[in-house]
């Protein structure tokens, strides 16, 4: 009767040790680091910032004549959806909710005034004043108070924000949130407020002047 011959088991080669030694090593390793299991890990490679920029250059110079004399905050919800045609969001669409938040200014311009506008009696102690009619400036969004709640992409725009060299941009929404800024804006009483704090810093300069009646109206 032939006795069964036992096979011994295989040992691992040398080489094969030290690298599943070296990858056990590094499983550990960074699993420390992402857990912050490991004291020091975290800062010890933790990213630095540079800024190389470099020095900012003067274009130009432009003179202001108008009187900023009121600012509106205003806040708007983007909620900008895109689809296809035939196509399931799933597959192929987007939509953004955004919070947007900005500013815009209603000013006098001042520069507008001419030689007949400004009518000051003999001893100086009556103006008339006729201004154009104030105006709003161009609606400015705010990045520190402005941002995206949620964003949800199809597989296809996906993959084309992985060849994209702005992947996930908010150009759109930004777009829409200063459009929206700008008609509320336009709804608003920014510019009567602008008039009423126009006619008052006038009012208080010239009485400093020596005028005792001040006059002030809007219009051509």
């Amino acid at each position: 009767m032939t006795t069964p011959v036992k096979r011994l088991p295989r040992r691992m080669p040398g080489w094969a040790k030290v690298v599943a030694a070296l990858v056990l090593v590094l499983v550990v390793f960074f699993a420390g680091i992402r857990l912050s299991v490991v004291p020091g890990l975290k800062d010890l490679f933790g990213t630095d910032t540079h800024d190389r920029s470099g020095p900012a250059l003067l274009k130009s110079i432009q003179d202001i004549s108008r009187y900023d004399a009121a600012s509106g905050n205003f806040q708007v919800v983007v909620d900008l959806e895109k689809d296809a045609r035939f196509l399931p969001d799933a597959i192929r669409g987007t939509r953004t909710l955004y919070v947007g938040a900005g500013t815009v200014d209603a000013y006098v311009d001042l520069g507008k005034v001419g030689e007949n506008d400004v009518q000051v009696n003999g001893d100086r102690t009556s103006a008339t004043l006729r201004l154009p009619h104030a105006q709003l400036g161009k609606p400015a969004l705010d990045p520190d108070r402005s941002y995206a709640v949620s964003k949800q992409r199809g597989l296809f725009d996906r993959l084309g924000d992985l060849f994209s060299d702005n992947p996930n941009g908010e150009q759109a929404v930004q777009k829409l949130a200063v459009r929206h800024i700008g008609d509320a804006a336009k709804e608003s009483e920014l510019t009567a407020r602008a008039e009423s704090n126009t006619t008052g810093m006038l009012e208080g300069l010239l009485r400093s002047l020596g005028f005792k009646e001040v006059r002030v109206s809007y219009g051509s």
